[in-house]
């Protein structure tokens, strides 16, 4: 594993000693995962710390009816830290985690991080600071399936695509899309294809191209 991509991906590497340095360096996993596989689900294990060097994962709910509801997203070059649960002892739902597309990850294992939380309080800071900031998004995602209309979250949802990905094509299907924001494939085919008549987007098998981003942005 290359120094460099954790030292940028984590603050609290200066912090630590040579050797805990080593042992992270030793002890991260390495895994690809195809498009669709569930990496992670709270109840089965508890991994580590998820760090994205390519593609993207998505973190979401299940309700005991099927319905997922998708909290976050996680990109390349970020980390997520609610897959390692059990050293976080206020999280106590269930969270699964899919990789959207082919994604590569690296995993700091929790039998590394339990003990360097326990010698060096950057690692536990951490922890809990990035736990923090991803209820925030929880929190922005709630607020969006309670008071936002579809057609709004689908714009929301379609721009912060096009700016993660910086290309206006997005390979998507609407079933994909409808799991993103909580809601039905029905209504978003309806909006997407509102969104095609009025010059927004335009729609292709499993793709949509954005095709007015003056638009699309009036309706975030």
């Amino acid at each position: 594993m290359n120094e460099k991509v954790l030292s940028a991906a984590f603050p609290f590497w200066g912090k630590l000693l040579e050797e805990e340095k080593q042992k992270i360096l030793n002890s991260c996993i390495q895994t690809d995962y195809q498009k669709g596989v569930t990496i992670h689900r709270s109840h089965m294990d508890c991994k580590g710390v998820i760090l994205v060097l390519s593609g993207t994962l998505r973190v979401y709910i299940l309700s005991d009816e099927g319905r997922e509801v998708t909290l976050f997203r996680i990109h390349q070059e970020e980390s997520c830290v609610l897959s390692a649960a059990c050293l976080l002892d206020s999280i106590l739902f269930d969270i699964l985690i899919e990789a959207t597309e082919q994604t590569e990850t690296v995993i700091i294992p929790t039998n590394v991080l339990r003990p360097l939380m326990e010698s060096n309080p950057y690692v536990g800071m951490y922890l809990y600071k990035q736990a923090t900031e991803r209820f925030s998004a929880v929190m922005w995602t709630m607020q969006q399936i309670l008071f936002m209309g579809a057609d709004k979250r689908v714009a929301i949802f379609l721009w912060d695509e096009m700016v993660h990905q910086k290309g206006s094509v997005l390979k998507i299907t609407h079933e994909e899309l409808a799991r993103n924001i909580g809601s039905a494939r029905e209504v978003v085919t309806k909006v997407l294809n509102y969104f095609c008549e009025e010059g927004v987007v335009s729609l292709s098998r499993g793709k949509v191209e954005i095709i007015d981003r003056e638009k699309l942005q009036s309706w975030l």
